[in-house]
Formats: structure tokens, C-alpha cells, sequence
């Protein structure tokens, strides 16, 4: 039922071929039925990506949690065979021909997944120029396979650039306020202190170390990783703008939004932009508190690499609040246990602990019941490691969906995050910071994993328009404030004394600190991707737009040596291309529906139920707007995002 995770390196790229081959094959076959319809064609024919995924998505997953030499060469090695055949099929104007025909023919006697995948076919074969020229065909091939080797090239440079950069402190004096468990991590044999780039490490001692010369080495090197990486960014935006003519769009975020819920590159501009003037007042108070502290302590400029430090002592001072001390309420596997007690609670969902081969000893999988029935699967790895690429992320493996003969088939999910380390002496003790990613990783989870709809390719969180695909984990990550929920599982790992009341409250009050100047940094970086991709830009005009964005929106400027950009895998490894806004865009749907629950009771069955089945149970079956109105049982209100974050209208 669930796919044993076993990839051979050795074989995995002539494995590919082969399928690749075989699938081309079943397809051509396809094409030859006489009377086609959905059952006889499309659903074989989704099947046939179905199983790719099957296949390639262990080979993606180990090359980002356990990357070496030989994942890195398998997986560049398979890109380009992957995107050729991709783009092979999804420019295949006979496919794209019997799919229109079927819509026309039969679409009237079609169910709603049914009819959706149809809709979502065609429009993609548009999107990938199926009804173009043979010799647009071809240059668009062209331009998706470089597209691959570069986006790929990008990730990897990022990963090298943070695992080759070490920061050695020999005074002690320097380490002074660091966290005990974050100075067990540090020290070295030889009585020294190693700081990285890898995210614990680098937050450490950036929101703890005393010493600005060290916080500013380490804050440089963060931001100058990579730079080879500018000249990747220049060929892939000249790519991104050729695409987009070749179909028929004046720009690629014009191209990207297509099938998305936003109806206009200006609507997703005035979006960023309201939110942005929303928000500086607000922002501009917050700065000013900061500045005034950094004065007191002795320093007259704030600078970027000063502002998570005196935002720490700021935060104490103002909330008494002080993130070391919570950390041992927030012991790894018994947040993990207490998030599954509140799904439980808060869903009806069970998760139970399942013994199989995985790709690392501290990865773990559960399966997923719902009322006494097996409904997924769910993968754990949530420590860093130096072979794991950095962030946060949920990738889906297999799709809720019935195949061909009618068998129901279950869905998998892996979240994957960079925690601390744990070990046989220390536990992995989270920030709250951390607790809130695993939320969020596990809202997105929930999304694919709950999914009952029956086509793969509308399923879970496939299908899914970009801009509200993260309204899952934003509705999910608000609930790691409530008091309820946290005294589900927040507890002394050694004496197992239930977080205190007054921790609860100060972590509730603290929880809008610098929210406004934090908006800006989130609407700075949606605003740069959006506008960025609305026209070609390239070389130094690059950074003349993001500092045009800085001069208007952000309250901070970062030193010239910063390059943003260099590192902003999202939009140039990842699928956030002109796509960045969407996670504003969702947080408008997470809020609402947030405060759905919380005015009502967080633990109502049947607001509960309604999300559970329609928001989760029918994913990219409908339109998010349409899904969103049948559980809110009203229109959007979209004050709530404002209100969430603490910031006046």
C-alpha cells in the first residue's frame, strides 16, 4: 500500500530511463484507442505520472537530506532526462487535442474532480505551448531543460557556500550569554567555539553573541554566500522573459499568476503595496524602540547584523521574556507527540508509529487513521545535518486517488526541518520559533495527507493554486500560541512540569513584537520577486530594483555587501518565482479562518469537520475562493490578517 523507500544510486538513472520509456510507450499506446474517454485515457494517462512521482521523488528527497557527491551527480544527471520527457508530453498537441475533445464530449456527464482535471490539463498544455509552432516548440524545450540544470546549480552552490564557511572564537569572553545547549553544539576538543551557517548555529549566536565585530562576520558571510550565483540569477531571468513571449504573456509574472487566484499582475502589486503602507507607521514605532536601546546599551548606529541581538534584549525587557527558558518546555519528540494529541483533539486524527527503512536514523514514520481507518502516511526528519539542505519543507510522495481498476490508493508526506542536534548526553531542545515551523510543515502535510478526492492530479495538494496553497500551514502555525494547545505538550523535558501560565501569557503577548517591521521585510521580499519578474531585468539593475523597493518600504538598509538576491533560493531553486506574494496572499485566508475557530471555540466539531472535509478532504478538486466560502459559509473578510499581526488598519 505505502512504496518502501529504496533508492539505489547506482542504478537509479538507467531505472529511470527505462520507465520514462515504458511510460512513453503506454502513452503512444493510449493514443491509438479508437473511442477515447476518461476512463479509458485520462485516467491511465495521470496514473502514468502518478507512478513517475512514485519513482523520483526518493531520488529528489535523499539529494536534499542526505547530499553527497554521488545524490548531487544522480540528481543532475536526471534533471535534464526528466525535463525533456516533461516537456515532451506537456507539448504534445494530440494529448492536448483528445483532452479538449473529451471536455467537449463527455465533460457534462463528468463529476467535479473529474471535469476539473480536464480543466486544469488543457490549460496547462496551453501554459507549456502545446498549440504553438514546432520551432517554438523546440526553443521552449530548450529553455526548461537550462532552466533545470540552473535552478539545480543555484541550490547546490547555496548549500556548498554554507557548509564550507566556519567561524572560530577562541575568547571566551565572546560566547558569554550564548545558551548552554547551543554552547555544547559550538565547543570543540581543542577548548574553541565553531559557529556556521547552518540555521541553529547562525541564530545563535546572531540573537546571543556580544561581540558586533563577530556578529557582523558572520552576518557577511551569510549574506555574501554564493556569489557565482548572480550570473545564474541573469541567465535564469532572460530564460523566465523568453518563456513568457514565446506564450504569449508580456512577462513571466504575468505568466506566472495564470493559474493562480490573483486575476492581475496590478491587483497583486496594489495587494503587496496596501499592506505595505499598512503597516510603516506601526513599523517605524517598532525601529525607533530598538534604536533607543541600541543608544542606551552604547551603540549609536543599528545595523542589520545588531537587530536580531537588541531585538532579543528588547524583548526580555519589554515581556520578560527570554527564549533559553522555554526551550527545555519544548523537547523535540515531545512537541512531536503533543502536536499529534492536538490533531487528535482538534481533527480526530491518530497517528501511530510505524517501523520501516528510511534514509537516516533520526527520520521516523507514522501512519495516519481517521475513525479507526488507515488514511496515510506521514515522514519525519527534523534534525540538522550538514548533507541537509537548509529551511523548512513539506514535499508529498504518493497521492490520495483511485487507479485504474478502481482501488483506492493512500497518500505519504515527508516533513523535513533543521532543528537542533540531539545526542546520547543532550536532547534537541526547540525555540518556540521552532515549534511554529513544525506547525506549519504539518499543516501543509495535512493538506496532502487528508485529501479523499479520487484524482491524483487534483488531489491533496496537487492542483492546488499557488497562492493559497499555504493557507494550511499559516492556519495551523497560529495554533502553537494558544494556551490550550500548549498545554497539550509543553512540558519540562526533565521534570515534566507543564509550562507555567505566566510563560503562556508572556509568549502570547510577545507573540506581535516587531510584527509590523517584520510585515515589511515579508512584502520587501514579495514585492522584489513580483516586480522583478515584470519585466527582464539583469546585471546590476538586479539590485538597483531591490534597493528602488528598499528606499521606499524598508525602514533599515542593509550594508552594500549584502546580496539578497544570491541566496533567495525560494525564487530561483524553488517554485515561488513572481509567486512570493502568495504567502501574504494565503495569510489572508489562514487569518480568517483562524479566527473562525478561535471565536467559536478552537475545539468545535463541526467548524472542525467542515475544514477537516472540505478545506483538507478536497484539495485541488475546486478553486480555493469556492472551497473557502463552502467552509466559511460566507465571503472572505480580510481584515483579519491585520488583526493577527497586532497592526492597526
Amino acid at each position: 500500500m505505502f512504496l518502501d523507500f529504496d533508492v539505489n544510486l547506482d542504478t537509479a538513472i538507467s531505472e529511470l530511463s527505462t520507465l520514462l520509456e515504458k511510460s512513453k510507450k503506454e502513452i503512444d499506446d493510449l493514443l491509438l484507442i479508437k473511442d477515447k474517454n476518461y476512463a479509458n485515457f485520462v485516467k491511465p494517462f495521470e496514473m502514468i505520472d502518478e507512478r513517475l512521482e512514485w519513482f523520483f521523488t526518493p531520488i529528489s528527497h535523499l539529494n536534499s537530506v542526505n547530499n553527497s557527491d554521488k545524490t548531487q551527480k544522480i540528481y543532475a544527471e536526471a534533471l535534464p532526462i526528466l525535463t525533456e520527457y516533461g516537456t515532451e508530453i506537456s507539448q504534445n498537441e494530440e494529448i492536448y487535442k483528445v483532452f479538449k475533445n473529451i471536455k467537449e464530449t463527455e465533460g457534462s456527464s463528468l463529476n467535479q474532480e473529474q471535469n476539473q482535471v480536464l480543466e486544469h490539463n488543457i490549460r496547462d498544455f496551453e501554459l507549456s505551448g502545446a498549440h504553438l509552432s514546432q520551432d517554438k516548440k523546440d526553443r521552449l524545450k530548450e529553455i526548461n531543460l537550462r532552466k533545470s540544470t540552473l535552478t539545480n546549480d543555484f541550490s547546490q552552490n547555496l548549500l556548498d557556500a554554507t557548509n564550507a564557511y566556519e567561524l572560530i572564537i577562541k575568547d571566551e569572553k565572546d560566547v558569554e550569554g550564548i545558551p548552554s545547549s547551543d554552547i555544547d553544539t559550538a565547543k570543540q576538543e581543542d577548548g574553541t567555539y565553531k559557529f556556521t551557517l547552518q540555521m541553529p548555529s547562525y541564530i545563535a549566536y546572531m540573537t546571543y553573541g556580544k561581540n558586533p565585530k563577530l556578529r557582523e562576520e558572520l552576518y557577511k558571510a551569510y549574506t555574501t554566500r554564493a556569489p557565482e550565483n548572480a550570473n545564474i540569477i541573469d541567465e535564469l531571468m532572460s530564460l523566465r522573459q523568453e518563456m513568457s513571449k514565446l506564450l504569449g504573456f508580456d512577462n513571466f509574472s504575468e505568466l506566472s499568476i495564470a493559474p493562480k487566484m490573483a486575476t492581475s499582475t496590478d491587483k497583486v502589486i496594489e495587494f503587496l503595496e496596501k499592506l505595505a503602507h499598512s503597516s510603516q507607521t506601526q513599523a517605524k514605532e517598532e525601529l525607533a524602540e530598538l534604536q533607543a536601546l541600541a543608544k542606551k546599551e552604547g551603540q549609536d548606529t543599528l545595523s542589520s547584523f545588531d537587530t536580531a541581538y537588541y531585538s532579543e534584549i528588547l524583548k526580555k525587557e519589554k515581556y520578560e521574556i527570554d527564549e533559553e527558558a522555554y526551550r527545555p518546555y519544548f523537547e523535540q519528540k515531545s512537541v512531536v507527540q503533543g502536536l499529534f494529541s492536538f490533531l487528535n483533539k482538534l481533527l480526530g486524527i491518530e497517528f501511530r508509529a510505524t517501523d520501516v527503512k528510511l534514509w537516516d536514523e533520526k527520520a521516523s514514520a507514522y501512519d495516519v487513521y481517521f475513525e479507526g481507518k488507515l488514511r496515510s502516511r506521514l515522514y519525519l526528519d527534523l534534525e540538522a545535518r550538514t548533507s541537509k539542505r537548509g529551511g523548512a519543507w513539506m514535499s508529498n510522495w504518493q497521492s490520495h486517488c483511485k487507479d485504474e481498476k478502481g482501488e483506492t490508493l493512500l497518500s505519504s508526506a515527508y516533513i523535513v526541518c533543521n532543528f537542533p542536534s540531539s545526542s546520547d548526553t543532550s536532547p534537541s531542545l526547540l525555540r518556540h520559533d521552532d515549534v511554529v515551523t513544525l506547525f506549519h510543515e504539518m499543516g501543509h502535510a495535512l493538506h496532502h495527507m487528508m485529501s479523499d478526492v479520487n484524482e491524483n492530479s487534483v488531489s491533496g495538494v496537487n492542483g492546488v493554486e499557488w497562492d493559497a496553497v499555504e493557507f494550511p500551514s499559516q492556519f495551523l502555525e497560529n495554533f502553537a500560541y494558544e494556551p490550550e494547545v500548549l498545554r497539550l505538550f509543553a512540558s519540562h523535558y526533565k521534570s515534566g512540569e507543564v509550562i507555567p501560565d505566566e510563560m503562556i501569557v508572556k509568549l502570547d503577548k510577545a507573540r506581535n513584537f516587531q510584527s509590523a517591521m517584520g510585515m515589511l521585510r515579508q512584502l520587501e521580499f514579495s514585492l522584489f520577486d513580483f516586480r522583478l519578474h515584470m519585466k527582464l531585468h539583469t546585471g546590476d539593475e538586479i539590485q538597483g530594483l531591490l534597493n528602488e523597493i528598499r528606499d521606499e518600504f524598508s525602514l533599515l538598509k542593509p550594508p552594500s555587501y549584502n546580496k539578497f538576491q544570491n541566496g533567495f533560493a525560494h525564487i530561483f531553486a524553488g517554485g515561488y518565482a513572481a509567486g512570493y506574494y502568495s504567502y501574504k496572499w494565503a495569510e489572508v485566508l489562514s487569518a480568517d479562518a483562524f479566527f473562525h475557530f478561535v471565536d467559536n471555540g478552537i475545539f468545535n466539531e463541526k467548524i472542525s469537520a467542515a475544514y477537516r472535509d472540505v478545506v483538507l478532504g478536497r484539495g485541488g478538486s475546486e478553486s480555493m475562493s469556492v472551497l473557502f466560502e463552502k467552509f466559511m459559509g460566507r465571503e472572505l473578510d480580510t481584515t483579519g490578517l491585520l488583526r493577527l499581526n497586532g497592526i492597526s488598519a
